[in-house]
């Protein structure tokens, strides 16, 4: 994966998610303490969108491998406005070693990726969130271990981008992935399509139901940053599908709760879940900071100091 850009999940075949996945771990058991394999190599964090797990994790992420991570906030930036994005892509190819943008548009990152010749990784975009599920996959390994064939990976909620991201797991892994939405917000018919062209079977259905006996249940906010627009309509076509105990106590006996945070509470889940047995959130939250670590070091390990 050395110097490649990390735009979507797919981007990564299968053997090469293992190798992150076991380097995430490792990197979590302590193994790697004090090994510094970023030393002298810069990460530039751009932002169109507020944070606070991606940026402290990729930021933090960087100065344990021995790194640097400089923050632009889109104020500073103005991606499209102030400065056309392909300019902005090539005054950072000649600063940086690569690239995290946590954006609106996956488009954008895509025109960073054509006009820099340094790795651009998704840190966000309105299509994909591919860093994050590296993340709850680790997670998921944790509960399950590293043979995921099979378990049953339920998405509850809107069909955005972590759904769509949720599919593209499901085909890498082989886990047997259930996306539940109301009618109207179904994953991306592309991402679908990805599903269809690499011969997985994704799950669509409207039924609650399908949660029980789930090995992992995942949710996330009902209204993202930039739909406030339509929070009246999206609470009301959302009535039903709210993560409670009670839905959490008909999952297999081993089973996980998972949310990507932050949490709506009184929307698409409540406290009660967040902190039931069941939930592992705030180690899937930890856990950005490992996995990501593991990306930056398979992306940007072999990458020689520029001075």
């Amino acid at each position: 994966m050395a110097g490649r850009d990390f735009l979507s999940n797919l981007d990564m075949t299968a053997a090469e998610l293992r190798a992150v996945m076991d380097t995430a771990h490792s990197m979590k058991r302590g193994q790697w303490r004090g090994v510094k394999p970023l030393a002298g190599l810069s990460l530039a964090l751009v932002f169109e969108k507020s944070s606070l797990r991606t940026r402290t994790t990729f930021d933090v992420g960087m100065y344990q491998l021995g790194g640097h991570a400089i923050t632009l906030s889109n104020t500073e930036i103005g991606l499209g406005t102030r400065e056309r994005v392909s300019d902005v892509a090539r005054n950072l190819e000649r600063w940086v070693d690569g690239v995290m943008g946590r954006v609106y548009l996956q488009q954008t990152l895509h025109e960073l990726a054509d006009h820099a010749a340094i790795p651009i990784i998704n840190g966000l975009s309105d299509m994909l969130h591919p860093a994050q599920l590296l993340a709850d996959y680790q997670t998921i390994e944790e509960a399950f271990g590293p043979n995921l064939r099979g378990k049953r990976v339920v998405y509850i909620g809107d069909g955005n981008n972590l759904a769509n991201s949720h599919i593209h797991m499901g085909i890498l892994t082989g886990s047997d992935v259930t996306i539940v939405t109301p009618v109207g917000y179904e994953p991306n018919a592309g991402v679908l399509m990805d599903a269809v062209n690499n011969g997985t079977r994704i799950t669509l259905t409207h039924d609650l139901g399908a949660i029980e006996g789930a090995d992992v249940l995942y949710t996330d906010v009902w209204i993202s940053m930039g739909m406030e627009a339509e929070a009246d309509i999206r609470r009301r076509a959302f009535q039903g599908y709210q993560v409670t105990p009670g839905m959490l106590d008909t999952l297999a006996p081993d089973g996980i709760f998972l949310h990507c945070l932050p949490a709506h509470y009184g929307e698409e889940t409540v406290p009660e879940a967040t902190e039931h047995p069941k939930s592992r959130v705030f180690d899937q939250a930890e856990n950005r900071l490992h996995a990501q670590k593991a990306l930056l070091y398979h992306l940007l390990g072999a990458t020689k100091p520029r001075w």
